[in-house]
């Protein structure tokens, strides 16, 4: 399968004008995510989707040729409030305060709802979704350079981009692991998190001359 025939089968048939189509397509991403959460990937079958959102198979078709598509649709619902914290993130004027907003936002994401946030990011790594992940990655990644070369109190650092690069690495990695041990407590995490970023950071700045 060639990479535009894969990126077709995850596209919907047609997007909801009305608002009674708009409420049946709700209703399935619904279901969808609630058989996710307790019941697994395995168990999320079209047919099963269908019936848990009270509509008929031919219902959910017009809307999701596969489940695939289905799945994707979901991923995008569940990510448009972290895109909304980032896009806010980037409005805070202090480097560290930016930093820790992002680091917010990607804990809040995680424990909106963390049993469906463990079977998306499965999905996510699955999924071909090539310019949706894209996107997301390039908005954080632009936040979060800005936030290290551009705002008040921004550290000066040898590399940047680098840093930048493996900031992502520590606040994906950290609160990944904690979505998969189930953890609940996001101030808890937030602090973690930020002390990890912190200490880095820290290493991170410029040597002076005479320093």
């Amino acid at each position: 399968m060639t990479k535009s025939t894969a990126a077709q089968r995850l596209k919907p048939r047609k997007a909801p004008v009305q608002r009674r189509s708009a409420q049946t397509v709700e209703a399935v991403l619904e279901a969808a995510a609630r058989i996710l959460e307790t019941q697994g990937l395995v168990a999320c079958t079209t047919n099963a989707v269908a019936e848990r959102a009270g509509v008929s198979i031919g219902s959910l078709y017009q809307y999701f040729p596969n489940r695939d598509a289905l799945t994707v649709a979901l991923i995008e619902r569940e990510t448009a409030q972290l895109v909304v914290d980032i896009e806010a993130a980037a409005l805070v004027e202090s480097s560290r305060d930016c930093v820790q907003a992002l680091v917010r936002a990607a804990v809040a994401h995680q424990m909106r709802r963390p049993a469906l946030a463990r079977v998306i990011d499965f999905e996510e790594r699955r999924l071909p979704l090539g310019e949706r992940s894209r996107r997301l990655t390039d908005l954080v990644d632009a936040v979060l350079t800005s936030a290290l070369t551009e705002k008040r109190d921004a550290p000066e650092l040898d590399d940047t981009a680098l840093v930048a690069h493996d900031l992502l690495a520590i606040v994906h990695g950290m609160v990944d692991a904690a979505g998969q041990r189930d953890e609940r407590d996001a101030a808890a995490l937030e602090a973690r998190v930020m002390r990890a970023v912190d200490g880095y950071v820290a290493q991170s700045r410029r040597v002076r001359e005479g320093d």
